[in-house]
């Protein structure tokens, strides 16, 4: 069902959209805990350590996936909050066929240049054979990952944020499944935890496009919509670009930062791929709220009604606290526990480094959720330049402290450089919302 966000109290509406949006995201990254919990379980320590080397590669084309799917979603949520359904059809169908071509692009780049990427991040001879052959099965099942997100960008667009839920709690349990089976049933080893991922996202993807397609034929207009407008595809890609940007720099930043961990062998990395699971799981969830955010903003700034967008940030903020406390406290009173579940029989260098980086981390969760929040509403409002701002510090500041505290301090000096880029970027986020044309208007 379709839902104005631009009516009803804000912090009711926020809840009731943003929840499906937090448990759907909870589910997405199943599928990731998921194929490192079955490869430490069943392959052992270092097909774990090879699941997890090649995820940070396969966070730059993540990064493409959110960026269409924000594009996407805030210029739909704009004109749905507008109510100018013709444009919002001809974005939606805009957005498909750009964002076809760019997936044969990242396809062909990505599986030329694998072996090249996976070199270049310092990978152990150990695992480099298991990181390819998890990676480029990845690439062969981007398209799906592509076009699943911006159909979930198109529902929230729309205010549904209940259908991806549904079709991702489905296809997530099914992914467990499918994966014990590839790898315990037929021996396929991490090949079995790549093509299980395949699968499973590949019929979460058709259902979801399906599904749009269905929604959108209920939404009456006079006459047809043109199927591609390059006036739209540039306002999309205003969204779009800054939104890819940033995603791909963090995830080069997680590049970096994982070469210089590799250098501490198989262990760390082990220890660090089930923290940084973990870790992502929190992150790309309370990312995702903010996603819901930028949608709520954008209806209601379509709709001009700004003391809402306001009334939006303190509910906003009041909603990732309360979804942070629980996960903060699981973290710190039971990391040794949460890092061995990703293992058959780790080794003790594996169980203290990621429960450390848990121990480190999950106390600032507070902070960098507030800097989320903020980011929700200066990109659903389209004040990208600030947003980039404070996203490209927190990067910075991240991998720069890695580098040179983990020549003083080993392993434990790379973890410090979370809390510190994250407490600085929060605090510009919050200076640049502080700056909003909203905080004008009287609540």
């Amino acid at each position: 069902m379709n839902k104005d966000l631009t009516v009803g109290k804000p912090e009711t509406v926020l809840w009731r959209f943003c929840i499906p949006l937090f448990g759907s995201i909870l589910f997405q990254q199943l599928y990731n805990i998921a194929d490192s919990f079955v490869a430490g379980k069943f392959l052992g320590e270092h097909a774990l350590a090879a699941v997890g080397n090649s995820y940070e590669v396969t966070l730059i084309f993540i990064a493409f996936a959110f960026g269409c799917n924000m594009g996407c979603s805030v210029v739909a949520s704009q004109l749905f909050g507008a109510k100018r359904y013709e444009e919002l059809k001809t974005a939606i169908s805009t957005s498909m066929i750009a964002s076809g071509a760019l997936c044969m692009v990242l396809v062909g780049a990505g599986l030329l240049g694998s072996a090249e990427l996976l070199f270049l991040i310092q990978t152990p001879n150990a695992i480099f054979a298991d990181s390819e052959k998890y990676l480029n099965i990845y690439i062969w099942g981007f398209p799906f990952l592509l076009y699943y997100n911006i159909a979930t960008g198109i529902f929230s667009a729309l205010g549904d944020s209940k259908t991806p839920f549904l079709f991702l709690a489905i296809s997530s349990t099914a992914n467990i499944v499918v994966d014990i089976l590839f790898v315990s049933v037929f021996q396929m080893g991490v090949a079995g935890v790549a093509w299980a991922t395949f699968l499973c996202q590949g019929v979460s993807c058709v259902l979801a496009v399906g599904a749009v397609r269905k929604r959108l034929s209920q939404i009456v207009i006079e006459k047809k919509a043109p199927l591609f407008s390059l006036f739209l595809l540039k306002k999309i890609t205003v969204i779009a670009i800054p939104s890819i940007l940033q995603q791909s720099f963090i995830s080069i930043g997680n590049i970096v930062i994982q070469s210089v961990i590799n250098g501490f062998g198989p262990g760390v990395i082990a220890g660090y791929s089930a923290a940084i699971k973990l870790n992502n799981l929190v992150i790309t969830s309370l990312s995702t709220v903010g996603n819901g955010i930028s949608n709520y903003t954008a209806q209601n700034l379509g709709a001009d009604i700004l003391w809402r967008i306001k009334a939006g940030f303190r509910a906003s903020v009041k909603m990732v606290w309360t979804l942070c406390l629980p996960i903060a406290v699981l973290y710190v009173l039971a990391g040794d526990f949460l890092i061995g579940a990703f293992m058959d029989h780790p080794s003790q260098l594996a169980i203290v480094s990621g429960s450390r980086f848990l121990l480190i981390v999950a106390p600032f969760y507070f902070v960098i959720s507030v800097k989320l929040a903020a980011d929700g509403i200066l990109r659903g409002a389209g004040f990208m330049r600030p947003f980039m701002i404070a996203t490209f510090t927190d990067l910075i500041l991240r991998v720069i402290l890695a580098v040179v505290l983990s020549e003083m301090w080993g392993y434990l000096g790379i973890w410090f450089a979370w809390p510190v880029g994250w407490s600085i970027a929060a605090a510009l986020s919050c200076w640049f919302y502080k700056k909003g044309p909203w905080e004008k208007i009287e609540s």
